[in-house]
């Protein structure tokens, strides 16, 4: 696997991640919801092992990541389905758990829930709606997730008053129905050391991504693989080794150009994407922001597979994600996943899961 390998040879998992994002063609988003719906069968078909998406309110990508899932599951067979992240803090964990264990029992134990936070000014805006909330924003958000832990692993979440339906008075209310492995699969989208060791010590599995939460002046990749370290100690140490595994995944985003087809599809995210950041990932309007974004891995399949190879956060990890542009032709995206499968992630230590 080069540099990225693990000396024990344990292989690789490769994964793929796409906004569904709504091209606002004459199919409108009935079409973009089965553009990526065809994404994930493709990927299936390449030998992929995850479709992750990302969860977005407001903005034409996906916003309903489960409904999405359940039409997955009855068109693939083999694919994990993972979100990458629902953002806790504007959902309800009762009915989250109700709707992640229906499509878990649907696609035969296939998904990988992965949960953060989630974003300051979309609370803010649903506040005014909903309500604000006394613990503020980490905490209510961290308080929804352990509600959601709990329904998941079928702990009881309360306990009737005067009799509810089939359960008696003073019963121990479950959320229904209750699918067997699930809350083996939970992961959380970090992007600080901080969250990383929280979610170690929480038990959780670690999602890495293009963003990183924090700005100590090292590299990108430098930083991400701190984070890692961090959260593996974390997670051992909070004794969750004998329950089950850590796994890390990472997001990158990977645009291999075989022609000018693909430079010209791509040319706008790719413009749109390095102009408002330096050359080494800072925001141009705010140079002291304490964020850092990853670059984009783009090139011919063999500049792709050398830049992935130095890349000082993925030999700590168990899936390379590849992330797709938020916008963009589907035909490009569908180009992308089947050159990196084919003539990219098999020099990274990959094989195609069958």
């Amino acid at each position: 696997m080069g540099s990225t390998a693990d000396t024990s040879g344990r292989r690789l998992a490769l994964g793929f991640l796409t906004f569904v994002p709504d091209h606002r063609g004459p199919g409108g988003p009935a079409r973009a919801l089965e553009d990526g719906l065809g994404l994930v069968k493709l990927a299936e078909d390449l030998g992929y092992d995850t479709a992750w998406v990302r969860v977005r309110h407001h903005e034409p990508f996906l916003s309903s990541p489960l409904t999405f899932f359940a039409a997955a599951s009855q068109r693939t067979s083999r694919i994990h389905l993972g979100t990458a992240v629902i953002p806790m803090r504007y959902e309800d964990p009762y009915r989250l758990a109700e709707d992640a264990a229906t499509v878990d029992l649907l696609s035969g134990g296939r998904l990988e829930l992965g949960l953060s936070n989630g974003i300051p000014p979309v609370a803010a805006t649903l506040d005014a709606v909903h309500g604000a909330s006394e613990r503020g924003f980490a905490g209510e958000a961290q308080h929804r997730i352990a509600v959601l832990r709990d329904a998941v692993a079928g702990r009881a979440v309360g306990r009737t008053q005067g009799g509810y339906m089939s359960v008696p008075a003073g019963g121990d209310l479950v959320v229904t129905p209750h699918a067997a492995g699930l809350s083996e699969r939970l992961w959380y989208g970090a992007g600080s050391e901080a969250s990383a060791v929280r979610a170690g010590s929480q038990g959780f599995h670690l999602q890495v991504s293009t963003l990183n939460g924090e700005e100590t002046g090292e590299p990108f990749d430098v930083v991400q693989a701190r984070q890692i370290t961090g959260y593996r100690k974390a997670y051992a140490d909070a004794g969750h080794d004998g329950r089950t595994a850590s796994r890390v995944s990472a997001g990158r985003i990977v645009l291999p150009l075989l022609d000018a087809r693909d430079a010209e599809d791509h040319r706008q995210f790719i413009e749109g994407y390095t102009s408002g950041m330096t050359a080494d990932g800072r925001p141009k309007d705010d140079p002291t922001a304490r964020v850092r974004y990853s670059s984009i891995v783009s090139g011919d399949p063999d500049t792709v597979t050398q830049r992935l190879l130095v890349d000082a956060a993925l030999p700590e990890v168990d899936e390379l994600v590849v992330v797709l542009p938020a916008d963009g032709p589907v035909e490009a995206h569908r180009r992308a996943l089947r050159t990196v499968a084919e003539r990219v992630a098999g020099n990274l230590g990959w094989t195609p899961a069958r």
